[in-house]
């Protein structure tokens, strides 16, 4: 009976984290149209001549092109950067060398601002997709590492040795031991760089014009538009926000349930109590 109401009570709370997720949209736009009011159209344009402008691009053709060549390229740079960060990331936190090895050059790299990198890609890649998913991979990969690294050192070392005593078969020491442990470092990190990729595709198209969205920007701010600079905005944030509660958070909710299974969990996880 508690296992079932806590997950009902879970269930509610994930609805009801939707519908907060709307009234704050709705106060964005409330707040968006009441810009327009006093600065006009060429400084913010209304939501409603976004929303047809946005329309009239798709019913062009423009926008779906965009969103795919954009989505290839940041989960290209995206998936390179949590293979690249997670296995060096793993290396530094089983080997006290390999940390001192990697820690400096990882937060050297995390000093570096997203735009020299974009810059440096340009004069290494020129205006092609290449660039975009070398920038995303440079930017992404030391977020990975850290967590990683951090993950893999903070292992019960006890629990370990335990587990070899009693001889755990190894696929549930890595299935029931080690991966949720390694999960609760690295998912945050991981959907940090997975946002973070978007952002980082769509300034360094941008500034390439690479194509994809970056590049509809980069058109309508030589128009001096507006309205479609606008729509292009929109289609980034319907973007992150597709992925922060279409994949992010069911996936967070589905990984991490671990935690809820621990004693006492159920009753910590029921509101009131």
């Amino acid at each position: 009976m508690i296992t079932l109401r806590a997950r009902l009570a879970q269930a509610l709370d994930y609805v009801w984290g939707g519908w907060g997720a709307a009234a704050s949209l709705l106060l964005l736009v409330a707040l968006w149209e009441a810009g327009h009011a006093a600065y006009g159209t060429l400084v913010l344009p209304s939501p409603r001549e976004t929303f047809a402008a946005l329309w009239r691009m798709t019913l062009d053709g423009r926008v779906w092109p965009a969103v795919v060549e954009t989505s290839r390229n940041a989960l290209v740079g995206f998936l390179g950067g949590v293979v690249v960060g997670g296995a060096l990331g793993a290396l530094a936190g089983l080997s006290d060398m390999m940390r001192r090895l990697l820690a400096p050059i990882a937060t050297l790299m995390l000093g570096i601002p997203a735009i020299a990198w974009v810059v440096l890609s340009l004069l290494w890649f020129g205006g092609s997709g290449l660039a975009v998913v070398f920038t995303v991979l440079v930017t992404s990969a030391p977020i990975v590492f850290a967590s990683a690294a951090e993950g893999v050192r903070s292992l019960d070392g006890a629990l370990r040795r335990m587990a070899r005593a009693f001889r755990v078969p190894r696929r549930v020491l890595v299935w029931d031991v080690y991966l949720p442990h390694m999960l609760s470092y690295l998912f945050p990190a991981v959907a940090t760089a997975l946002a973070l990729s978007w952002k980082i595709a769509v300034m360094t198209e941008l500034l390439s014009g690479a194509g994809g969205i970056g590049d509809g920007l980069a058109t309508a701010r030589v128009q001096v538009d507006t309205v479609k600079a606008m729509a292009w905005i929109l289609v980034v944030v319907a973007l992150l926000l597709a992925i922060e509660y279409l994949l992010l958070e069911p996936l967070r909710r589905r990984l991490l349930t671990w935690r809820r299974e621990l004693p006492g969990a159920e009753a910590r996880d029921m509101p009131g109590i």
